[in-house]
């Protein structure tokens, strides 16, 4: 089994101000010592250093090279895997947004939905219910 996280259960675990706060660090330790494989996307991680070090969006955001080491620990758990488009990216896309009204913010999230579907993972933490557009995904909330 695989399965993926948004880049909301980071900038919870790394924003010691928001209620989600103590639940993301647990969810995040409990990684280390699950048996499933945890599927990254690039887009996901970019994502978590835009937010986590824009000073319109925290008060003290994080500094590149701190929001970089918490990727960095991240990506060294075992069972963790980064995942990117492949040949037929295009064609996957089209076929997880088709009859679907996407457009705008949800853009992004279509981007790696389709990441996800092209890779075989079906199952993302997250406490954007947008997610659930996509049929494939189970989508959980860690916070919930």
């Amino acid at each position: 089994m695989s399965y993926s996280l948004d880049a909301n259960v980071l900038l919870y675990a790394s924003n010691s101000g928001a209620k989600e706060h103590r639940a993301a660090i647990h969810f995040l330790m409990a990684r280390a010592e699950d048996p499933d494989l945890l599927c990254l996307t690039w887009p996901t991680l970019m994502a978590y250093l835009r937010v986590a070090t824009h000073p319109s969006i925290f008060a003290a955001p994080l500094s590149l090279e701190i929001a970089w080491q918490n990727i960095e620990k991240l990506i060294a758990l075992p069972r963790v895997l980064l995942i990117s488009e492949t040949s037929g990216f295009a064609g996957t896309f089209q076929s997880v947004t088709q009859s679907l009204n996407i457009r705008g913010n949800l853009v992004p999230d279509a981007h790696i939905a389709a990441l996800l579907q092209q890779h075989g993972v079906t199952r993302l933490y997250t406490a954007d219910s947008d997610y659930r557009k996509f049929g494939f995904l189970e989508v959980l909330n860690p916070f919930a």
